[in-house]
């Protein structure tokens, strides 16, 4: 169980920024470069009657692409994925500030 930690950590490495950037697309003329934000983790535990467990998960978010094209090279965000990000941080910072403001009010 000691190597497997070692064994998951070389395999990461192997994958370096081709995570995040995919290959890179032709179409009519247009060169995209897709972006996404990756995450992983693993952990795992144990005792000392051999007892132990692990696991692992990941999360893949298409950020948007970069476009080459006759007006130059230029970042297109994914609207679904700013979405996806911008709805939560709106409401916590909402919820932030409502806290705030009913603490000064005390």
């Amino acid at each position: 169980m000691s190597s497997l930690p070692v064994r998951l950590a070389d395999t990461m490495k192997q994958f370096g920024v081709h995570v995040a950037y995919g290959e890179e697309r032709e179409v009519e003329g247009t060169t995209l470069l897709p972006v996404a934000l990756v995450t992983f983790g693993f952990g795992a535990g144990g005792d000392d009657e051999d007892n132990g467990g692990g696991g692992g998960g990941g999360s893949v978010i298409p950020v948007g692409a970069y476009v080459g094209d006759s007006l130059g090279v230029r970042f297109q965000p994914n609207p679904v994925a700013l979405a996806a990000v911008a709805i939560p941080l709106v409401w916590v910072s909402g919820k932030a500030l409502a806290r705030i403001v009913k603490a000064l009010k005390r």
